[in-house]
């Protein structure tokens, strides 16, 4: 029988949507509940916070930056392997995880295994779709991204619930045995993008020669300052407000909610505004969320509204970010391309949870650690200003501006 060949924008580049949607659920899902988790590891081992949310930084870090790794890898290899590597890593760094006893083990193994995991998750399945879609490219990349806000809108509140019945540890092995599962489901699903049949080339150098690419990855960098320590220190600070855990688990649920919205809805909006000109608004939403937040008091609806605001900025940021790359540099080599952009919130993520943890344990307030976060978001925006962009709102492609 003759080989059936499929084209891009076709059915079976759908399913790849559905391969990414899933992975990306299940592997920022885990991660991001980790807020979940804080207050029960941090009392079993006595940490104080600065300390328990390192755990989360080096997740973060070892997600975004090993995304160089696992980009490559779905470029030359192709997206199967990777998810194989994801499944492995999430169930040996759960499973472990679960028989922890210091939290600096768990650095190794949460911190390693769930951001090994999230590195083959996301950026590689992003930019296998990116691949398989022209015409239909800005709405296949936010459904597939709207993975991440439905794991975390699911699992933080699933994780809460868990973990008032079963403990902490025995909630890891649930996730670390389902995960896997789920990833390796995925793997039918998966296929490389047409045309991609050979490995193909590696593009950092391309990406980090260009003055455009380096401001926004600069920009990146403050936005990822501020934008973890939310998925870490929300929870925690409602329950000092005396709301009960599952209901602050509830916050990062719904922060999960709106960035799904956001990124379907940022997606579809693209031809009428422009991706950059949408992306530099989603990092503009960031600051004002963090005000919302820093006025917010004891009050629940206005946490509600805070962490709605930041899922909304947060679902277009990650949305509308391999968009706006592939318009400045193309898709070829997307995967190391997108590895290197995420580099910059990963650093980030490293950075901003610890730093807001030592400065509430210092201070004995939130107050200095959100008024941190808005700062940071400001510089943020500002560096994405000045950037050649085209009449239509997105970054002029490399070949027809200089940077």
């Amino acid at each position: 029988m003759p080989q059936v060949v499929h084209t891009v924008d076709s059915g079976r580049a759908w399913l790849t949507v559905v391969a990414s949607f899933l992975a990306s659920a299940v592997t920022l899902g885990t991660a991001y509940s980790f807020g979940a988790f804080f207050e029960s590891m941090s009392e079993e081992f006595g940490s104080a916070s600065g300390e328990t949310a390192v755990i989360f930084g080096i997740t973060t870090f070892s997600f975004f930056w090993l995304s160089l790794v696992t980009g490559r890898m779905m470029d030359r290899f192709g997206p199967r392997v990777v998810l194989l590597l994801g499944a492995v890593a999430m169930a040996v760094g759960l499973l472990l995880t679960s028989r922890v006893d210091s939290l600096a083990v768990g650095y190794v193994t949460y911190g390693v295994g769930v951001g090994i995991a999230a590195a083959c998750g996301y950026v590689p399945m992003v930019a296998m779709v990116g691949g398989w879609f022209v015409h239909h490219r800005a709405v296949a990349v936010g459904l597939a991204v709207a993975g991440i806000g439905v794991g975390t809108m699911v699992m933080s509140p699933l994780s809460a619930a868990l973990i008032d019945r079963y403990g902490w540890r025995d909630t890891y092995v649930m996730f670390g045995l389902g995960g896997a599962a789920v990833l390796l489901a995925c793997i039918p699903l998966a296929a490389r993008p047409p045309g991609h049949g050979t490995r193909q080339p590696s593009r950092f150098g391309d990406a980090w020669r260009s003055a455009v690419f380096r401001r926004v990855h600069l920009s990146s960098f403050a936005l990822g300052l501020a934008l973890f320590v939310p998925f870490v220190f929300v929870g925690q600070y409602a329950k000092e407000r005396d709301v009960g855990s599952v209901q602050a688990a509830v916050l990062v649920g719904v922060l999960g909610g709106a960035s799904v919205l956001s990124r379907v809805g940022f997606g579809s909006l693209v031809r009428s505004f422009g991706s950059f000109r949408l992306y530099r608004a989603c990092y503009a939403i960031h600051a004002v969320s963090f005000v919302i937040w820093f006025f917010a008091g004891s009050s629940y609806v206005v946490l509600v509204l805070f962490v709605f605001v930041l899922g909304v900025g947060y679902g277009g940021f990650v949305a509308l970010g391999p968009i706006v790359i592939s318009d400045r540099m193309g898709v070829s080599g997307l995967g190391s391309i997108l590895g290197m952009l995420y580099t910059g919130p990963g650093l980030g993520g490293l950075i901003g949870p610890p730093v807001a943890g030592w400065l509430i344990d210092q201070t004995d307030t939130y107050r200095w650690a959100i008024g941190a976060c808005f700062a940071v978001c400001i510089v943020s925006v500002c560096l994405l200003f000045g950037l050649p962009t085209t009449s239509d709102g997105r970054l002029q492609r490399a070949d027809d501006a200089i940077g």
